[in-house]
């Protein structure tokens, strides 16, 4: 599944230096309101596999962190997220918000975490945020849980083999005041994942050269 000689690491960040990262997404109506926000796409070597190896590690030998947001709150409830949110003014960069609301969220060591780029903003429009998500490698895994029940349930560490599993894949739609919307989308065991953070993974998993071919004809719909 891993074409590059130095592994999964470096197919990641070839596929964001190279353009082939692209996220085709409508602008904010507003931007001047839109509030700044940043996620950590947080890729690390499965808990199986010997850490000492992450440069030759191929994409079925690696994990994602991924969170399942609390259903009470206003903003996606109940979805499954990066760890992540809005900046706050002590934060000197994107990298610097994502890093510290990862730790906030799931209690992760920042110190472990080596950031390979910071990608190109995605406005949503949902939660009027702009959103960067910060592409990280995780060098010194740490434990990792839910800190906050009133923001964060659950943590989990995804194997990406599953997540490309083509078994796992299907078109979610979403219907609002008469409009059908539709995107890529993960079953994971039951989780489901989709929206924002489904369609930031399956554009990574194409730059990266990863995806194998799934069947976007399968559509169900997502309950919120």
């Amino acid at each position: 599944m891993s074409m590059h000689p130095q592994g999964a690491r470096a197919e990641l960040l070839a596929a964001v230096t190279d353009n082939s990262w692209s996220m085709r997404i409508p602008a904010l109506a507003d931007q001047e309101t839109a509030n700044d926000a940043a996620v950590l796409i947080l890729f690390g070597v499965l808990d199986s596999i010997p850490a000492s190896t992450p440069d030759a590690a191929v994409a079925r030998d690696l994990d994602v962190l991924l969170q399942r947001r609390a259903s009470t709150l206003s903003s996606h409830p109940g979805q499954v997220s990066f760890p992540g949110g809005r900046s706050e003014d002590d934060d000197a960069d994107a990298v610097a918000t994502a890093l510290r609301e990862a730790e906030e969220e799931t209690g992760l060591d920042p110190s472990g975490v080596e950031v390979l780029a910071t990608l190109p903003v995605i406005p949503l429009a949902a939660s009027n945020h702009l959103v960067t998500p910060v592409l990280a490698w995780w060098q010194s895994p740490s434990k990792v849980a839910a800190v906050d029940h009133a923001e964060t349930v659950e943590v989990f560490r995804v194997p990406v083999a599953q997540l490309l599993d083509p078994a796992t894949r299907f078109t979610s739609t979403i219907t609002r005041m008469g409009h059908t919307f539709s995107g890529p989308a993960f079953d994971v065991d039951g989780t489901i994942v989709w929206g924002f953070t489904a369609m930031v993974l399956n554009e990574l998993f194409d730059a990266a050269g990863w995806t194998l071919p799934w069947d976007a004809t399968v559509k169900r719909p997502v309950e919120l």
